[in-house]
């Protein structure tokens, strides 16, 4: 990175000392100096591509399912700006891809320092969010649907549902209101492979991402306590003015 630098510096005092004032502004914008000087902050993007496809063929080679590579790749760049901040204490990252239909296992819970996926399950979206498919989205209170974007979970208790996790929105205007909304992890009948056999899709929760009563606490046992959640669609709105993605 430096050596780039230097060689910016150098190439404009060579311009600057064989230059008139007439053609200095034809000097300065060579071409070759727009890609020198533009080649370094893409530094930092290709590190970041090469990681996550490094990430991803470890995660790809171990395990039979993970989430698509442009999913994938979202999911680490939020997971990492918020360990950076040290919000994560528990290397568990899960990602949910509310683009699938909600008749296939669209959650992946991910080990980080092993490389495993612990859980590829069923998850339900919010009544208001849509039917097979999540389609509506919001962060305010009583709109019963699902809420994009990164989470951090917190503590468990046990209410109506059984055992839940609360999860805490990391994205102001995205899921800000989640505790608030009390948007949790818990186990539910409905998000049982059982009830896609009789409706032809899951069911659907007051917004919260529910997973299989079979499952729910061998899943919230293991992600609870400050471990990553991120919940995507290529929502435009979100991916444009993600605080994390952007």
């Amino acid at each position: 990175m430096i050596y780039r630098i230097l060689t910016v510096f150098a190439i404009l005092t060579f311009s600057f000392a064989f230059t008139t004032t007439d053609n200095l502004k034809p000097k300065l914008e060579n071409s070759e100096i727009k890609a020198i000087a533009s080649s370094i902050p893409e530094d930092n993007k290709s590190n970041f591509e090469s990681k996550v496809a490094t990430l991803y063929s470890e995660f790809s080679t171990k395990n039979i399912s993970v989430p698509a590579m442009p999913v994938f790749e979202k999911a680490i760049k939020g997971y990492e700006q918020l360990d950076e901040t040290g919000k994560v204490g528990k290397k568990i990252l899960t990602v949910i891809d509310f683009g699938l239909s909600s008749t296939k296992k669209r959650m992946w819970i991910m080990n980080m320092e092993t490389k495993e996926v612990l859980f590829n399950t069923y998850v339900s979206h919010g009544k208001n969010t849509g039917g097979e498919f999540a389609t509506k989205f919001s962060n305010t209170v009583n709109s019963l649907q699902s809420s994009l974007g990164f989470y951090v979970t917190a503590e468990t208790y046990y209410g109506k549902n059984g055992l839940s996790l609360f999860i805490d929105g990391m994205e102001k205007g995205f899921n800000s209101n989640a505790r608030k909304r009390y948007v949790v992890i818990h186990g539910a009948d409905y998000a049982e492979p059982s009830f896609i056999k009789r409706l032809g899709r899951l069911g659907r929760s007051y917004g919260c991402p529910a997973v299989p009563n079979t499952i729910a606490k061998d899943v919230i046992d293991t992600i609870k306590e400050e471990s990553v959640v991120y919940i995507h669609k290529n929502d435009n709105n979100y991916l444009n003015n993600s605080s994390l993605l952007n």
